[in-house]
């Protein structure tokens, strides 16, 4: 008995430990695989957007304030380096595209033009991609912070230094924008 005590409750919190640390390592790359595919989205949205770009500047000519925000927004997400830098920069990109979208609205031709239409369409399918990551990933970080903050993996946690991730949050302008609640009206 005095033998399975000094090798059998050491060996048994071997286990656990070893157990913990590996929920904790498989919630981490959750996280990881979700902002991956944050950054697939991202990718195929910005390499949407010199043709749409190029689109409107076909059209509308004298808008050339409105393209040069685009293509700088673009370019400061594409030099983002972290993260929270690509989130910022991510920010300024879809306000310039929605800017975008306004002045497109004033040209009945760039409007019916089906190239623009088409584009249009992928950057709205895109958004939704980008939307189910976002989400994905702030899920998998919900798993992750509370494994990290429950006992007793919080002690593992600490032990080898898993740090809390930060969800992926609209700012306050695309929350009003999100949160709007659309007019229906009928002529």
């Amino acid at each position: 008995m005095e033998l399975f005590i000094w090798v059998g409750i050491p060996v048994i919190l071997i286990f656990l430990v070893a157990g913990m640390y590996n929920n904790l390592v498989a919630a981490r790359q959750n996280c990881n695989q979700g902002w991956a595919d944050i950054d697939a989205a991202l990718r195929q949205r910005h390499d949407l957007v010199p043709n749409l770009v190029e689109t409107v500047k076909g059209y509308a000519t004298h808008e050339s304030s409105t393209l040069t925000a685009v293509i700088a927004a673009r370019a400061g997400a594409l030099d983002a380096n972290s993260p929270d830098q690509l989130e910022k920069a991510e920010k300024v990109l879809s306000g310039a595209l929605g800017n975008l979208m306004a002045v497109a609205e004033n040209y009945p031709d760039l409007k019916a033009s089906a190239n623009f239409q088409t584009l249009q369409g992928e950057l709205a399918d895109i958004e939704d991609k980008l939307g189910a990551s976002r989400r994905a990933f702030n899920a998998a970080v919900a798993t992750y912070n509370t494994a990290i903050q429950s006992f007793p993996s919080n002690i593992v946690a600490g032990m080898f230094n898993f740090p809390e991730r930060t969800y992926f949050e609209l700012d306050r302008n695309e929350r009003s924008t999100v949160s709007a609640v659309p007019k229906v009206g009928f002529n």
